[in-house]
């Protein structure tokens, strides 16, 4: 068992940065992907970025390549989500979430996590 905690949501304005923190504890901690997802009201969970553990590879949604960085501390267990120059449409739950059986090669997925966070709110006024 994995439990993955995220923190660092809140409201800010139009422009301004954020960072989200997912720390992993549980089972032995090795991983082939950790990922951020959101949801906004009304919408499906859409997959934002992606990270492996091994080589740090990062992988991003469209919508956000250029303005969010997905990073991540072995040592800590944690993986960050830098986000800058938030508009509106980025406002919605974040969920972190964790791949420990690499089982699909597949980062945008859903279906690929084993395991997911229960969210920080994101809100971002204009």
């Amino acid at each position: 068992q994995v439990e993955l905690v995220e923190s660092g949501g809140g409201l800010v304005q139009t422009g301004d940065p954020l960072r989200l923190s997912c720390a992993a504890s549980g089972r032995t901690f090795n991983f082939y992907f950790m990922g951020w997802f959101r949801q906004a009201p009304g919408k499906e969970r859409e997959f934002v970025a992606a990270i492996t553990q091994s080589e740090g590879r990062t992988y991003y949604a469209d919508s956000v390549k250029g303005r969010f960085a997905i990073s991540r501390d072995n040592g800590k267990n944690t993986v960050y989500l830098q986000m800058n120059s938030l508009t509106p449409e980025d406002t919605a739950v974040y969920y972190c979430a964790i791949d420990v059986h690499g089982s699909s090669w597949l980062p945008r997925d859903r279906d690929t996590y084993d395991y997911w966070g229960q969210g920080t709110q994101v809100t971002v006024s204009s």
